[in-house]
């Protein structure tokens, strides 16, 4: 069975008093309740069946519009960074693809690293995504509002080289050109899960990548931040465009953190029920067989358990389409910002 850790770090009482956390969900258990740095999130690793940390699952709270939004007009769409437009974007009539246009109002959500942390956290995943998780919410340029959030290195774009490409083609091939206009082919790579930066990457001459060049050969290169966006059906680099343009640099796979929403409460414990019901039916027909050939019957547990935690993982970890707010004024204001857009740039 797979389970839940919690893992807790100061907070404060509604008294003013600090406190420590720390508490640790038994094996098997659903969840911990408690409230980390009781700033609007609760975070919890999510452990696979052979006990290695697969994720860190973000229950945001008191955060009803993020900061970095995705606003919606018809088959336009806006990331807006506190009212400034970061990339507007038409899906086609025939959703071949979506054409798109950077600005330069990108600001990562994440504080610049320092080489000694990177080296102190180097080869643990789990210590990054806790590390990432703060500063997402605590930055007012990150995508985050109320709801779940997993935050995992096992993105698909990991395991998806079938053709044993270099590593540097196959990341390249990857990427989603142009600036500041270009275009997502959803005909040609439907599926695929390209990346878009949001803003371009720099050349190997950049300082910055000469930097991380040789942090991605020592091994203690910071994981690069994507944020899965449905309505692209891409990835949006949140942290990382000189850290990614130095792996491909080196030929390396990046090491990665993707963000990606996940089912609602309401949802979650209603499939978890429906989950452990037709566990129990499973063990009740199973019983049913050992009453009546006796004991050569299993008890229905070893294969009844593993569809079982299968789904309860899949209920946490699963994504779920990215949210989007209702552009105010429609169409009508998203082409006045398009406008405004071209002219500054």
């Amino acid at each position: 069975m797979w389970r839940w850790r919690g893992r807790c770090g100061p907070w404060r009482t509604a008294g003013g008093e600090w406190r420590d956390g720390g508490a640790q969900a038994a094996k098997g258990a659903r969840s911990v309740a408690c409230p980390l740095y009781g700033l609007g999130m609760r975070r919890t690793d999510i452990i696979g069946d052979d006990g290695r940390w697969t994720g860190l699952s973000l229950d945001v709270r008191s955060r009803r519009r993020p900061d970095l939004c995705l606003f919606t007009a018809g088959r336009r769409l806006l990331l807006s960074r506190r009212s400034r437009p970061v990339l507007l974007a038409t899906v086609e009539e025939d959703h071949c693809g979506v054409e798109f246009r950077r600005t330069d109002a990108h600001r990562s959500p994440i504080p610049p690293l320092r080489a000694d942390t990177a080296r102190a956290l180097a080869g643990h995943p789990d210590r990054w995504a806790h590390l990432f998780a703060r500063h997402l919410l605590d930055s007012p340029d990150g995508p985050l509002h109320d709801g779940r959030w997993l935050l995992s290195p096992e993105s698909p774009l990991l395991r998806w080289n079938h053709g044993r490409l270099p590593e540097a083609e196959y990341w390249s091939s990857m990427l989603v050109e142009g600036h500041p206009d270009g275009y997502i082919d959803w005909f040609v790579h439907s599926g695929s899960w390209e990346i878009l930066p949001l803003r371009p990457l720099p050349d190997a001459a950049d300082g910055r990548v000469k930097a991380y060049r040789k942090q991605a050969r020592e091994g203690t290169l910071a994981p690069v931040l994507l944020w899965w966006v449905s309505g692209l059906d891409c990835h949006l680099i949140l942290d990382g465009h000189a850290r990614l343009a130095a792996s491909i640099t080196e030929s390396t796979a990046p090491p990665i953190l993707q963000l990606h929403r996940t089912a609602p409460d309401d949802e979650v414990a209603a499939g978890t029920e429906q989950a452990v019901r037709a566990y129990e039916t499973e063990l009740d027909r199973f019983a049913a067989l050992r009453a009546l050939h006796g004991p050569t019957i299993p008890d229905g547990a070893t294969l009844a358990g593993p569809p079982l935690a299968h789904r309860l993982r899949e209920l946490h970890t699963a994504q779920r389409p990215t949210w989007a707010w209702p552009l105010p004024g429609g169409e009508t204001e998203w082409h006045r910002i398009a406008r405004e857009t071209r002219a500054d740039q």
